[in-house]
C-alpha cells in the first residue's frame, strides 16, 4: 500500500475516529485505526465494539491496500510531522514508513482482516436535521446525563420522534432536561436511548453549519449518524426508559419571569461564596416583583436581588446553584419563565411551545 495525503487532511481523519478507540481495552486490534484503500476510496476506521466512527479521506492512492495502526502513536506522529504532504507505505509484515519532508517513521502494523468493521445498520427507520440542530440539541442537554454506572438509564439520552418533531430527553435523579426540534420531513415514531459517551464525541466532530445535514438510522440496537464522509455507529442502551410525561406537571403556586442574564450572573456570583466540592444551597427568595439570591458559608455570606414580575404566592426555595447555571446556559431566551408549586416541589423553567423544559429538585436548607 501506498498513499499520499496533504497534512491537513490526514489529521482531521485520524482526530476524527480516534474518538472511537478505547482508552483500555485488552484487544490490541482496537487500540488501532484501518487504514483500507482496497477500492476507490480511502478509509479510516476505529471501533471500540460499542462506538465505531468510518470517514473517508481525499489522498492520492499510488498502490492499493489495507493495514491497521496504533492509534496513539500515529495520532501523534501526524501531528507533529511538518505541514507538507505525508506518504504511507507499508511492506509484506505491515510495518508502515511514514514520512515527510526529511521525516522518516518506520511503525509495527497490523493486518487489516483482524480489524472490526462496523455493523451493517438497516435504513428504514430515519431523520434528518442539522448538524448544527444536533450539536445544539447535545449541548442542551448532555449536562443532565448522569457521570456513573449505578443506572445505566440515566447515563445515555432518550431520542423520541413522534408528531414529526425529535425530544431529547436526559436526566440524573436531581434534574431533567428536555429539547424539542421540529422535523421537515414525516418520520416514523421511534424511542432509543443513546449513551451519553457517544453524543459527546459525535458533539466534537459535528459543524456549526445551519445548511450541512445529518441523518440519523435507527435499529433495535443501534444509531448510525451519517454526515459528509463520515459513519457513526453506537450501540443503544437497552430497556425501557423512565416515564418522563408522569414526571412533568403544568400546574403552579407561583409563575417568576426574569431577565436571564441578570438572573444567572447573580446566581454565578453567588458561588464566590461556596467551596468547591461544598455542597451549599443557594436560597432564592421570591416576594411581590424582587427575587432575593443569598448564600452563607464559612467563607462568608452574600445577597443579591433581581428585578421580576411575579404571579402567585411568594415562596422561599432552596438550590444547588450549579443545576440552575447549567439550565440557564443552555437557553438562548432573553426572559425565562420559572414554575412552582412548593419549596419541596421541582422548579420548571419552560418556554410557552414546550421547546425546552428543565426540571430542577430544589434542596432542604436551614432558615
Amino acid at each position: 500500500m501506498k498513499l499520499v495525503f496533504t497534512k491537513s487532511n490526514l489529521n482531521k481523519a485520524v482526530n476524527i475516529v480516534s474518538k472511537a478507540v478505547p482508552s483500555k481495552t485488552t484487544m490490541p486490534i482496537l487500540e488501532c485505526i484501518l487504514i483500507d484503500a482496497e477500492t476507490n476510496d480511502i478509509k479510516f476506521t476505529a471501533n471500540d465494539m460499542e462506538l465505531g466512527i468510518e470517514t473517508k479521506i481525499e489522498g492520492q492512492i499510488l498502490e492499493k491496500g489495507k493495514v491497521a495502526i496504533n492509534a496513539k502513536i500515529f495520532s501523534d506522529i501526524v501531528r507533529k510531522l511538518p505541514d507538507d504532504d505525508i506518504t504511507i507505505e507499508t511492506d509484506a509484515n505491515f510495518t508502515a514508513t511514514i514520512s515527510s519532508c526529511k521525516s522518516v517513521f518506520h511503525l509495527a502494523g497490523q493486518s487489516g482482516e483482524d480489524f472490526s468493521y462496523l455493523p451493517a445498520i438497516e435504513r428504514d427507520k430515519k431523520i434528518s436535521l442539522s448538524q448544527f440542530s444536533m450539536k445544539e440539541l447535545i449541548n442542551q442537554t448532555i449536562f443532565s446525563t448522569a457521570m456513573n454506572d449505578n443506572n445505566k438509564m440515566m447515563t445515555g439520552e432518550l431520542f423520541e420522534v413522534q408528531e414529526n418533531a425529535l425530544r431529547v430527553v436526559a436526566l440524573d435523579g436531581h434534574r431533567i432536561a428536555i429539547r424539542k426540534v421540529n422535523l421537515s420531513e414525516e418520520a416514523q415514531a421511534v424511542k432509543a436511548i443513546v449513551p451519553g459517551k457517544t453524543l459527546v464525541e459525535i458533539q466534537k466532530i459535528l459543524s456549526n453549519d445551519a445548511e450541512s445535514t445529518l441523518t440519523l438510522y435507527f435499529t433495535q440496537n443501534h444509531i448510525l449518524f451519517e454526515f459528509e464522509n463520515t459513519k457513526v455507529v453506537s450501540r443503544l442502551i437497552e430497556g425501557e426508559y423512565f416515564k418522563i410525561n408522569n414526571m412533568l406537571s403544568s400546574d403552579y403556586e407561583t409563575k417568576v419571569t426574569v431577565n436571564k442574564k441578570a438572573f444567572l450572573d447573580s446566581i454565578d456570583r453567588s458561588t464566590l461564596m461556596i467551596k468547591e466540592g461544598d455542597k451549599k444551597p443557594i436560597i432564592v427568595d421570591i416576594k411581590e416583583d424582587d427575587l432575593c439570591i443569598s448564600v452563607k458559608s464559612e467563607i462568608g455570606n452574600m445577597k443579591e436581588n433581581v428585578a421580576i414580575t411575579k404571579e402567585g404566592k411568594d415562596i422561599m426555595i432552596g438550590f444547588n446553584p450549579k443545576f440552575l447555571i447549567d439550565a440557564l446556559r443552555a437557553i438562548d431566551d432573553e426572559n425565562v419563565d420559572m414554575y412552582m408549586v412548593s419549596p419541596k416541589a421541582p422548579l420548571f423553567i419552560r418556554d410557552k411551545e414546550e421547546n425546552y423544559i428543565y426540571l430542577i429538585l430544589p434542596v432542604n436548607f436551614s432558615n
